[in-house]
């Protein structure tokens, strides 16, 4: 059996410490400010988690960009040639192209190699789901699973993998086409938090709204004690959008509920900070199968 490389991109949200526990790795996306390109660096190396945000909230626009197919190829290539089987957990294929292409590149290198063996798994989630997801994979790799039965079971259980999220502003969801310009104006007046979740086809869908931040975090904390499954068993991660403090609130409220394996705490990377804006905070678990299809 040959070894298994295990790759996601930079919506996964997993800091240095986690990528380097379990063996991860990760396909870089891109960034463009003030009409120059970026790398989207989950180690924050360009420019800190702040000053990112800050930029933000001074106004500034920020552009993604999906994994080009030309780092798809030379990675696959060059894994297969050093006789490694891929796997690649993208970001949601309702979220993002790169899944897509990601499937695209490694049939086309299959047809070209016939020793090649990548599987594309599409999480239907982004964030510390997808992120979660990978480290579920890299637990299975650790227990001798090859690489059809890691993807296979992937692809079974990843609506089990719940997000529950709200955000500071609703400006930046207005921006990226999320909410019609009149919602955010009048929802940020009056201090309406939607509440966030990935829903069956990907996509991220406001289920509920609520009035005032500490609402808002009240909220996610029911739902993740109504949804969760066997909490003794799995991780709960939490990330933010430089609000850290809040986030730490918000473990508390969990903790006073849920009694899991433990915490995982991180920071929302540069692509979903995006679109989500500063002050976002997020949870991702696993929990009751996610059937919802938003709008």
């Amino acid at each position: 059996m040959n070894k298994i490389k295990i790759l996601l991109d930079s919506t996964c949200d997993l800091s240095d410490e986690l990528r380097a526990k379990y063996d991860l790795d990760y396909f870089h996306m891109g960034l463009t400010i003030d009409d120059k390109n970026h790398d989207a660096d989950l180690s924050w190396r360009e420019y800190s988690q702040k000053d990112f945000y800050d930029m933000m909230r001074g106004g500034k626009r920020i552009y993604t960009v999906q994994v080009q197919d030309h780092v798809f190829e030379e990675t696959f290539k060059k894994l297969v040639e050093e006789g490694y089987d891929v796997l690649y957990i993208g970001c949601s294929s309702a979220l993002s192209g790169s899944v897509r292409s990601g499937l695209n590149v490694a049939n086309k290198v299959m047809a070209e190699n016939k020793l090649a063996h990548i599987r594309v798994v599409d999480p239907l989630n982004a964030g510390m789901g997808q992120g979660l997801i990978g480290i579920r994979a890299a637990e299975l790799r650790a227990e001798g699973k090859s690489l059809d039965e890691i993807a296979d079971y992937l692809d079974q259980v990843k609506l089990h993998y719940n997000q529950w999220a709200t955000v500071g502003s609703l400006t930046y969801l207005k921006n990226a086409g999320r909410v019609k310009a009149s919602a955010a104006f009048f929802g940020n007046i009056f201090g309406v938090k939607p509440i966030l979740i990935s829903d069956a086809k990907g996509m991220n869908f406001a289920i509920k709204k609520v009035r005032g931040r500490q609402a808002s975090l009240q909220e996610i904390a029911d739902n993740v004690e109504r949804t969760i499954l066997d909490p003794e068993k799995h991780y709960i991660a939490i990330c933010h959008a430089d609000c850290e403090e809040d986030a730490k609130a918000l473990q508390k409220l969990i903790e006073a509920k849920v009694k899991c394996k433990g915490f995982l705490f991180g920071k929302l990377g540069p692509i979903l900070g995006a679109s989500c804006g500063p002050d976002t905070i997020g949870v991702w678990f696993y929990g009751q199968e996610v059937t919802i299809k938003g709008e």
